[in-house]
């Protein structure tokens, strides 16, 4: 009855197992870039708008869950099974620096001010490593009461955000005690949290629900009841006006932020969506999936006059360098092959 947009995405191949995890960075003068991880042990970085592959970390031994870069785009973060969080140059695609830990890493995130790393995993253990000394123990926030499966900064690095593989809710903690001083309840495990761009909103997907929280009260804002399991969802970051979901039945849906309607539904993907994630700008999404793929869907027409931009940004930022990306693409790709042959001789440590 009414009429929906059919959508063609960029589709990114090279993962040969399921894609778990994106990540997007902001807007540099670069451009912007997007890492992926999977359970293929090997994150990969791409130009953020043209999904096109920039390199790819090599160095995990187990499953890679958790992805993600720094303010600046200068560095990358994973979390694996292989009990490590690693910490990566984005430009070389050197390994910086591999933080060990007890059991399987699920989550890790850069703080804002991209001086410290957060983890958690199985342990149920956050920590806090300092990447200006990274031979330093981390500090050990308070044990979670459950496996950790989400983690994020909020309020400028003085709160964290967690959630759990086997418990509903997201636990918010204060850094400077340690101690949770709020929960935000879900019926289901929370299998997405993220903080919005300007740090308004909380967004959650639990079980077959997506929720928004204000991110500075902690009331419940909005909550929507999803056509099936989601396992991710994304708030639109310029305009706030939109939000995606993807999970289970393979479909990425596009719906309005104010009334819960559907405004598109995107299909593509040939397994189960894992992740779900809006571009800095808005002007497109990316979802990760089972079937080892990363699709770029353009988000359309943003329903404001061409020449309009929004109050938060304007719109020349949003346009790649295109000469800085092929710097950034070339200097990491020819990195790559000058150390292929070093890397066979040498052992990594």
């Amino acid at each position: 009855m009414e009429k929906k947009k059919v959508a063609v995405p960029l589709v990114c191949h090279g993962h040969s197992r399921p894609v778990v995890d994106l990540f997007y960075s902001p807007v540099t003068p670069d451009g912007f870039f997007l890492i992926s991880a999977s359970k293929d042990s090997s994150p990969m970085l791409r130009n953020g708008e043209t999904g096109d592959w920039i390199g790819t970390f090599e160095g995990h031994k187990g499953a890679v869950w958790s992805c993600c870069l720094d303010t600046n785009a200068l560095r990358a973060a994973s979390g694996s099974a292989d009990f490590t969080a690693k910490i990566w140059d984005a430009l070389t695609g050197d390994e910086l620096h591999s933080f060990e830990h007890k059991h399987i890493v699920r989550a890790c995130t850069f703080s804002e001010d991209t001086h410290l790393l957060l983890t958690g995993g199985i342990e149920k253990v956050l920590r806090i490593f300092d990447l200006n000394r990274p031979d330093a123990p981390p500090r050990e926030v308070d044990y979670s009461p459950g496996s950790i499966r989400t983690v994020a900064w909020l309020h400028s690095d003085q709160t964290i955000l967690s959630s759990c593989t086997d418990m509903g809710g997201v636990r918010l903690w204060d850094v400077r005690s340690g101690k949770i001083v709020q929960t935000l309840e879900t019926k289901s495990p929370v299998t997405s949290a993220e903080v919005s761009q300007d740090g308004r909103f909380i967004t959650t997907a639990d079980g077959s629900s997506v929720k928004f929280w204000d991110a500075n009260h902690y009331g419940l804002v909005r909550s929507y009841d999803m056509p099936c399991t989601v396992e991710s969802a994304s708030l639109e970051p310029k305009w706030g006006n939109k939000f995606i979901a993807g999970g289970e039945d393979m479909w990425i849906r596009l719906f309005d932020f104010h009334t819960g309607e559907e405004i598109a539904c995107n299909k593509g993907h040939h397994g189960p969506v894992h992740c779900v994630r809006f571009s800095p700008g808005g002007e497109s999404y990316a979802s990760g999936s089972e079937d080892g793929t990363i699709r770029i869907w353009q988000t359309g027409p943003m329903n404001h006059d061409d020449g309009e931009v929004p109050a938060n940004g304007s719109a020349g930022k949003l346009k790649v360098a295109v000469d800085e990306v092929t710097r950034k693409i070339e200097g990491f790709q020819v990195a790559k092959d000058k150390k292929a042959e070093e890397k066979e001789e040498s052992s990594v440590v």
